[in-house]
């Protein structure tokens, strides 16, 4: 990969985007699709950043839903027309004991990498408040539905079900703007909770935040473009949009929120 191309992002990135480099040499060189596995929204975008950077290269992403949050690319010649199913993605609902018990998104995303499959196989998982749901890679979706009899200590099954079966999220993101002096992690969870930054820095040192799926313990970390942040007990932030500097030389940025 082109030095320049790195200089625009994270270091701990370059083994990614020595990834997607890989992808887009190989559709150039077979002239065939390529499906990736289910990115993260950061992913996401460095996968179109690259693509459209370096290529002449389409794509397409898909999560299952047209809003999903982790989602697969295929990527193709500018002569292929590929469909939905292309992406081989199936959907499952978990048949459990409501009555009896309650699940959390924690629990369920627990159990599915316990069994053995990395988290790139494994798609949204959705609630309403009781029931709930979750894509997967077709790939994978046998061996998981077999493997998959308890939730914690909670009898359970996977029930694969159509598109058109889907359940509505509960959960509910907002945008806001804000304004911060930095794009330095304390600094844009202390602003959006309205904390201390000492209050933020201790759930960081605590492992109760997560950037992108992965627990971080550096409170000066910089944070990016649709990075997102998981921080337990307050909720989730999603990094939208950099919207320019104030005449303070503060950073606006545009957000979604999910609160607690």
């Amino acid at each position: 990969m082109n030095a320049n191309v790195y200089q625009h992002f994270r270091a701990d990135e370059h083994p990614f985007i020595d990834s997607v480099s890989d992808w887009i040499e190989q559709v150039q060189i077979q002239y065939a699709p390529y499906l990736t596995d289910f990115l993260d929204p950061r992913q996401a975008y460095i996968v179109e950043t690259l693509i459209r950077q370096t290529s002449d290269l389409e794509f397409r992403f898909y999560g299952g839903y047209e809003q999903a949050e982790r989602v697969r690319c295929l990527i193709y010649p500018d002569y292929y027309t590929p469909t939905t199913e292309e992406f081989d993605i199936v959907l499952f609902e978990i048949n459990y004991p409501k009555k009896f018990t309650t699940l959390t998104h924690g629990k369920i995303l627990g159990t599915l990498v316990n069994a053995g499959v990395k988290r790139e196989f494994f798609g949204d998982i959705l609630s309403d408040g009781e029931t709930w749901q979750v894509f997967v890679a077709q790939e994978v979706s046998r061996y998981i539905e077999m493997q998959v009899t308890k939730i914690g200590r909670v009898n359970a099954r996977l029930e694969e079900k159509n598109y058109t079966e889907m359940i509505l999220p509960k959960d509910s993101w907002s945008d806001e703007l804000v304004i911060v002096s930095s794009m330095r992690l304390d600094t844009i969870i202390a602003s959006v909770f309205s904390i201390s930054r000492q209050r933020a820095k201790q759930l960081i040192d605590s492992e109760k935040v997560k950037l992108n799926w992965r627990v971080i313990t550096k409170p000066d970390f910089p944070l990016d473009l649709l990075d997102i942040l998981s921080i337990r007990g307050y909720g989730r932030i999603q990094i939208q949009r950099i919207e320019g500097t104030t005449k303070k030389e503060k950073i606006r940025l545009a957000l979604g929120v999910l609160r607690k």
